[in-house]
């Protein structure tokens, strides 16, 4: 079998992929180099191995979607499945050999009479910023389930929270956000609610689990930039010693003055 990729948005010429380990990243040594923002060194890999092929992503932080849903390690691909790699959005192909005589068929790389979906990025994604989510990114898509449960889109393996804890439906607005239940609680900024909406860099808490909402338009958190090094203050440095003895100089030379007019 062998695969490809076609970028309808054209960032990419459409790419072979070849048996084995196939790397997206910005790299220059990535099968598939995406010089783009959001994409990591190394973002993911592509798996192919006989007629078995599946993403796999690397790091946590980097986003990946398959079919609209955040791929968290590794999933299966098939043809006509659509990925997005941070911004740059692709469609898988499989390319199966010509029979003898006959025209060489494309799977998933043809007018087949359906309408394409054109690859987004998703409007809103939760940022965990602490326990076992911290550090990982979830895109957000229409509605979801954050629970304990492995089938929750957005599983979260702690005990505290309930097997289904929130239900999430992405608005123009921002994120409506409707508690299921929960034996816990929901908390936006800190404010239990049943339902509420929550918007961009706002925060998120589902017992002690929290999430910052992001949105990709709003820049990437990066490290404050090293602070400036303080003035120095009047007195201390290079110069100190010069003005300090300037200073008694002058004081010295006051005191004589008034002292021999003192005597006259």
């Amino acid at each position: 079998m062998k695969l490809k990729l076609t970028f309808p948005n054209g960032e990419h010429e459409p790419v072979m992929l070849e048996d084995g380990v196939n790397a997206v990243g910005t790299g220059a040594d990535c099968r598939v180099m995406l010089a783009a923002p959001g994409i990591a060194l190394n973002h993911c890999e592509i798996r192919l191995r006989g007629f078995q092929a599946s993403v796999y992503v690397t790091a946590p932080e980097n986003v990946v979607l398959l079919n609209g849903r955040q791929v968290s390690q590794e999933a299966p691909l098939k043809s006509g499945d659509l990925l997005l790699f941070a911004k740059v959005g692709c469609q898988v192909a499989v390319v199966m050999p010509a029979a003898p005589g006959a025209a060489r068929p494309l799977l998933g790389d043809g007018d087949d009479g359906r309408t394409r979906i054109r690859q987004t990025l998703p409007k809103y994604i939760l940022r965990g910023v602490s326990g076992p989510t911290f550090g990982k990114n979830f895109a957000l898509a229409g509605t979801m389930t954050v629970g304990r449960q492995t089938d929750c889109d957005i599983p979260v393996p702690v005990e505290e929270i309930s097997r289904q804890h929130v239900r999430l439906q992405v608005t123009p607005e921002g994120v409506m956000v409707e508690d299921l239940g929960s034996a816990n609680g929901t908390f936006i900024n800190d404010k239990r609610i049943h339902n509420g909406l929550l918007r961009p860099g706002e925060e998120l808490r589902l017992d002690t689990v929290r999430f910052i909402l992001m949105s990709p338009s709003m820049e990437s958190a990066r490290p404050p930039a090293a602070a400036a090094a303080p003035a120095k203050p009047a007195g201390s440095g290079v110069g100190a010693g010069l003005w300090i003895a300037i200073g008694v100089g002058l004081l010295l030379l006051a005191a004589a003055a008034a002292y021999h007019f003192g005597m006259f």
